[in-house]
């Protein structure tokens, strides 16, 4: 028996507020320490995506349709692993399923069949008395569900909502919360339903909204009681590795497309495809020119191409690689906006051509369960296999078969063949692992040619051969990169050197370095730390590496592989330089232009860089490069590391890679210097699971202390981010006062967006025998001693040093 504190968020009908409230919940209960799984009933997309966001888990699927009555329980519990509760939102009203199933596949069923109370949320804006009567009905109709409380949404006034409640008594339900009218926390919709989160540049921020609302509004506590009120089940988790089978020691490459145009697919898809032996890469067709390099296995699934269609034609050397591919056999399974991306155009604009046929969006919504039937042996199965499905789209697709993938009510359906499977239906794979061995099969049989091919089309379009280690030497004196501002400092010296915010800490901050000399017996953990991260930045667990400082996570970087040819982006903190040398590479360099203003041209970075490392904003030029251009820089076969240090110091985070979900990029973060506590190393790296797990490989136990924990767990909270943006406004109105005066003296410096500012001026020993410390720059590749940074501080303090520039002058 398992026990698992559960819930079932479910409505009277579509339209109260049952995603708005169950992702509110996720957040708010995230927020408050716990770990929480979130589920939906039914086969959507969509809100899974929202519920990830809240929770930083997957967000996951209960389909009794897709998957089978049997594999709820199991992948319930799978989904649950390591949470404290599960939160499942349901689908229309809690007694809709399957047309003509009487029930099958509805809230009810799925509560039932996984034995979870149900909460429901009623919206209220229309009514009041009859609100008791439409509960009251609900928990008449099927005894076998347990209702268990109600959240009223929607709610006009106080008045209003305590008439409703007080017509509620006589159910005996406790009104779980109140929620008032407020369209600020309805997610934007879309022909298929919400606006996916990944599409949403203002999830995060809508979501921190919601989930305050939440939790001032509705009693968690007693919401918390009723979760653990839920029986133990009586099964054990679903595990992939039991399903599929590694038919080869190899681990062929199986490109994923994701991205924008291509949110919609099972958590369970790609962990089979892992179980099989295949290392899944996922590829963003809207930013990427390339499959990645080795690809054996194609996977297009859902999401909205037709909405991205100028973006997936405008990438015309990668449709070109695609229908290369396909062509040539690489196995390929492609759902429904994979479907439109193969056929030759979506309402007339080009894609990649590799199916004879053409998609436009239409006014009608197909939206159904369906049964289908493998015609004959092909990739999506053997002949006579039936699975179940379903469909979701407003596009037809002319002809609508070819060699049919399916046969679906016995008319043909979809696009098969030995090497390619691509149809409207959209399967769950846990539901029909089969299809996952089938194709995980075909990848491992596939004589990866596209990586050769793949080369083949890089050497043509201009790819830089790899240098010998001799050429490969770079500029700069190795022997002063261990130079950093600290070294400057002296008794009698004002510190402008070093580049740590001189506020003072927050009272909460040391209250909680302090209370974590509580926990010094033990030895670290950084999972709370790790949790709190990965809410701050709307991503994954799994995608969170915490360190002791960036210094550590340059080092892990450094070993996590044999780089061929690494690329350090000059000026920029030196330690990424150090780090490599350490680790046996040679870096090459690329010096951007001081007459250019130190401006990023991802254009001069060899193409055949395998790792490139970058600083943004840069250190020491206090340049903040956009994260387009930073994007550009990605490509496929490459890892591309970002110092954020001092993103946290920009306004909003402006052009802050740290939320996007790009295959090869890392993020690279720090704790030191806003906070103010370079005694403690706390820094973390932010990327794919995968890619993390090659550092995690290089990284020694209990490297992250427990101080160093409790700063970021502090920090990532949303009182850390209030005072953050505090700290940050602060830093821009005292780096005025200093850029203000060195204009005023006539002295040239570097536009900045960091906490620091780089000034061509020869001024570094007299101004250290004038009393002031600032930080040379010579030490810097591309810099010599005609500049200096020169760290923000106090505007007192600053006024001090700017008069003693000006008695010290001239400098030009």
């Amino acid at each position: 028996m398992v026990g698992l504190p559960r819930l079932v968020i479910a409505a009277p009908a579509s339209g109260h507020g049952k995603t708005t409230v169950a992702t509110g919940l996720m957040a708010a209960l995230s927020r408050a320490g716990h770990q929480v799984s979130g589920h939906k009933v039914g086969p959507d997309y969509i809100d899974p995506g929202y519920h990830a966001l809240a929770t930083g888990r997957p967000g996951r699927n209960l389909d009794p349709h897709l998957v089978g009555e049997h594999r709820l329980v199991p992948l319930l519990l799978h989904g649950a692993r390591g949470a404290d509760l599960a939160i499942v939102e349901g689908v229309m009203g809690l007694y809709d399923g399957q047309i003509g199933g009487d029930g099958f596949a509805s809230t009810a069923h799925v509560a039932t069949l996984t034995r979870t109370p149900v909460v429901l949320v009623v919206d209220i804006s229309h009514a009041s008395r009859s609100i008791a009567a439409v509960v009251q009905g609900m928990i008449a109709f099927d005894p076998s569900v347990r209702i268990v409380g109600v959240i009223l949404n929607k709610a006009g006034s106080p008045r209003h909502a305590t008439e409703v409640v007080s017509a509620l008594e006589s159910t005996g339900l406790p009104v779980l919360g109140v929620l008032q009218r407020d369209d600020g926390i309805v997610a934007p919709s879309r022909h298929l339903g919400l606006v996916p989160a990944a599409e949403r540049a203002d999830a995060a921020h809508a979501l921190d909204r919601l989930s305050a609302q939440i939790a001032d509004r509705v009693d968690l506590a007693r919401l918390l009681e009723l979760a653990r009120s839920a029986p133990d089940l009586d099964a054990e988790p679903w595990d992939a590795a039991a399903q599929v089978s590694a038919p080869s020691d190899r681990r062929p490459v199986v490109a994923m497309a994701g991205g924008r145009a291509f949110t919609f697919r099972y958590t369970e898809t790609e962990e089979l495809l892992r179980a099989a032996g295949c290392d899944v890469v996922t590829f963003d067709p809207l930013l990427e020119d390339a499959l990645p390099v080795g690809t054996a296995g194609l996977y297009l699934g859902g999401g909205f191409p037709e909405v991205h269609a100028a973006g997936l034609a405008a990438n015309e050397p990668l449709r070109s690689a695609l229908r290369t591919a396909v062509d040539s056999g690489l196995p390929t399974v492609a759902e429904c906006a994979g479907l439109l991306y193969l056929c030759r155009t979506v309402d007339g604009s080009p894609m990649v051509g590799a199916l004879d046929a053409d998609a436009v969006m239409t006014s009608k919504l197909t939206l159904s369960y369906r049964t289908a039937i493998v015609p004959a042996d092909q990739l999506g199965g053997s002949a006579g296999t039936r699975v179940t499905g379903h469909e979701f789209h407003r596009t037809t697709v002319t002809p609508a078969a070819g060699e049919p993938a399916w046969l679906v009510e016995g008319r043909p359906h979809g696009f098969g063949s030995a090497t390619l499977h691509a149809s409207y239906l959209h399967t769950h794979w846990a539901g029909h692992p089969h299809i996952a061995q089938r194709f995980a099969d075909a990848v491992h049989a596939h004589d990866p040619t596209t990586a050769r091919r793949e080369i083949q089309v890089r050497a043509k379009r201009g790819h830089t051969p790899a240098r010998s280690a001799a050429e490969a030497e770079p500029r700069g004196r190795p022997e002063a990169w261990a130079w950093h501002g600290d070294k400057e400092l002296a008794p009698g010296l004002v510190d402008f050197a070093v580049n740590i915010h001189d506020d003072v800490r927050p009272a909460w901050l040391d209250d909680a370095l302090r209370s974590s000399l509580d926990d010094i017996g033990a030895y670290p953990d950084p999972a709370a730390a790790e949790h709190a991260i990965a809410r701050r930045h709307s991503r994954a667990v799994e995608e969170v590496l915490t360190t002791a400082g960036a210094a550590e996570s340059f080092s892990l970087i450094a070993r996590a592989r044999p780089w061929r040819r690494p690329v350090v982006i000059h000026p920029q903190f030196t330690e990424p330089d150090a780090a490599l040398r350490a680790a046996g590479h040679v870096p090459e360099h690329v010096l951007l232009d001081a007459d250019n203003g130190f401006t990023l041209e991802p254009g001069r970075v060899p193409h055949d860089a395998d790792l490139v490392l970058i600083g943004n904003p840069t250190n020491p030029t206090s340049v903040l490069h956009s994260a387009h251009t930073i994007r550009d820089l990605v490509r496929p076969g490459r890892v591309v590391a970002v110092d954020e240090a001092f993103m946290d110091s920009v306004p909003g985070e402006q052009h802050s890679l740290a939320g996007a979900h790009l295959p090869g990029l890392l993020v690279v973060r720090s704790l030191t210097k806003l906070w103010s506590i370079p005694g403690i190393r706390a820094g973390y790296v932010l990327g794919s699971r995968h890619l993390l797990d090659d550092l995690r490989t290089q990284q020694s136990p209990w490297s992250v202390s427990t101080q160093a924990i409790a700063a970021m767990v502090a920090t990532a909270s949303e009182q850390g981010q209030a005072e953050a943006a505090r700290r940050t406004a602060r830093i821009a109105q005292h780096r005025a006062v200093l850029t203000d005066g060195l204009t005023e003296l006539g002295i040239p410096f570097v536009a900045p967006s960091a906490p620091f500012v780089l000034a061509r001026i020869s001024a570094h020993a007299r101004l250290r025998s004038a009393g002031y410390a600032v930080r040379r720059a010579d030490t810097f590749p591309g810099l010599d001693g005609s500049w200096v940074r020169i760290a923000v501080r106090r505007p007192d303090t600053t006024r001090k040093l700017l008069a003693t520039l000006r008695i010290e002058g001239p400098w030009s």
